[in-house]
């Protein structure tokens, strides 16, 4: 019996016609997770509370839609008495006292989380090199990037492990591993899925979601994970449609936009050759491709790295050794509390973006920096509601290129251009995802499809039409477990 590579849609086949049992479903998974670990892809397991959950549904009918189907969550979502680290030394020590409504969601609908994945820090990187408890390594190749910051996330879905994987999207954190790992993952419409529960890095860009082998599979579960949640004051009440329904709807007679100020010369000759087949393809479905205008595009990155050092900054100030978290040994006074607590508790990454925060939101710099982000932010915005008065989708590569090798990127500021194609939607507040659209020297890499507020299902159809006529989501990596 083998459970490695199932999507949920093949593994609730299995549980439903007795193939196999939730507890040797869950066996099996451990397994995986064990004979994977050079990938360090997670930092705590859940393997005796997993196993006697699987062992309870064995015990007890269940009807749930996702029953007994065994998920990893991102190691920012608080779970109640299992650590939550955030990736961070800041952290290592915390148990949280109640879970994150997209953990509750989930597992009221029959999930089994397994355990939680390694990630960069607070959130903040794009590579899965600045997590306090080691690089996770991508099963594409020795030594290469998953991508970040829900690498862990999205190299257990890769590896096989499981079928899915939450993660969150603060520039682009689903969509670049997905993309670096072959892989489907999508950000939902900014306050879609809530945020109660998530350790917040920038909270008017963060937004959770789902990571999985197909698009069918990321539907299933935002069925499950979506919901109005009046502990968090940006969750959306808007009707939640069933995202399953409309999945095989044909996708003839639809626009979708190219980018003009996207120099796609720039990029790698193959990278835009693999973009190019995956129009021809969706070309021979019978899309339509319109050239569009996003006048300010160009300026997404540098006022991303305005908004969302501001907000890090001011999120990240609760961490200060007094009410949980890592306290320093002996301190002096509570000044010398303060600064020794912080200084030994975050990662250097996380203190060069608290940094930038304080210095954008200080007197004398706040209207020139935050203020000049915001409007600038509101001006591409803007450019995107134009743009969908003309077509129902916008397409683009989702990176520069495929997975680099951990070290090789050691300029901070050329790691920021990672998000070059995937920012531009979390300041929008609008939903995107990436699928697996070809490889490159036999790794793997994705297109991005963004769509308008609230149309995660019109993405996600045309993400599976793709799917259903090409074969890029099936291909398996060829590391296999040590």
């Amino acid at each position: 019996m083998s459970i490695q590579f199932k999507t949920i849609k093949e593994l609730s086949s299995m549980l439903q016609s007795k193939e196999v049992s939730n507890y040797e479903l869950l066996q099996e998974t451990f397994k995986l997770v064990k004979s994977y670990k050079h990938l360090n892809a997670f930092i705590t397991l859940n393997e005796e509370n997993a196993l006697k959950k699987a062992r309870n549904l064995d015990n007890n009918t269940s009807d749930l839609s996702l029953s007994g189907i065994p998920i990893a969550q991102k190691d920012l979502f608080v779970t109640k008495g299992l650590r939550t680290t955030c990736g961070s030394n800041m952290l290592s020590n915390f148990i949280p006292p109640y879970s994150a409504t997209v953990i509750e969601n989930l597992e009221n609908a029959g999930c089994i989380s397994i355990g939680k994945t390694n990630m960069d820090e607070f959130a903040m990187g794009s590579s899965n090199e600045t997590s306090f408890y080691g690089n996770v390594n991508n099963p594409w190749g020795e030594n290469l990037v998953p991508g970040g910051s829900s690498g862990g996330s999205a190299a257990v879905v890769a590896a096989g492990i499981v079928p899915a994987a939450t993660g969150t999207d603060t520039g682009g954190s689903i969509r670049q591993p997905a993309s670096l790992c072959g892989i489907t993952g999508i950000k939902p419409t900014y306050g879609r899925i809530s945020r109660w529960g998530m350790i917040a890095f920038a909270s008017s860009l963060d937004q959770a979601g789902p990571m999985a082998r197909t698009a069918e599979d990321c539907a299933i579960l935002m069925n499950e994970m979506c919901s109005h949640d009046n502990k968090d004051t940006t969750s959306l009440d808007e009707t939640i449609p069933d995202f399953t329904k409309d999945l095989d709807a044909p996708v003839k007679g639809l626009k979708i936009g190219i980018v003009k100020e996207f120099d796609l010369s720039k990029l790698d000759s193959n990278v835009v050759k693999v973009f190019e087949d995956s129009k021809k393809h969706y070309e021979s479905l019978g899309v339509d491709f319109v050239e569009v205008s996003l006048p300010n595009i160009n300026l997404s990155v540098p006022t991303y790295y305005v908004v969302a050092p501001a907000e890090c900054s001011s999120n990240l100030s609760r961490f200060d050794g007094v009410k949980f978290g890592k306290r320093c040994d002996d301190p002096k006074d509570l000044e010398d509390l303060y600064i020794r607590s912080r200084s030994e508790g975050f990662g250097e990454e996380v203190k060069r973006r608290i940094l930038i925060g304080s210095y954008v939101l200080s007197a004398g710099f706040y209207d020139a920096y935050y203020k000049k982000a915001q409007q600038v932010r509101r001006l591409i915005k803007n450019d995107f509601d134009n743009a969908f008065k003309h077509v129902d989708l916008i397409m683009s590569p989702t990176t520069r290129g495929t997975a680099f090798e951990a070290g090789s990127m050691s300029d901070p500021i050329q790691m920021y251009l990672e998000d070059l194609f995937t920012v531009p939607a979390n300041l929008a507040g609008l939903p995107g995802i990436s699928i697996p659209s070809g490889y490159l020297d036999s790794k793997p890499l994705g297109i991005q499809l963004i769509g308008n507020s609230l149309q995660e299902s019109q993405l996600l159809n045309v993400a599976h039409n793709f799917q259903m006529t090409s074969d890029w989501h099936l291909r398996t990596p060829p590391t296999r477990s040590k």
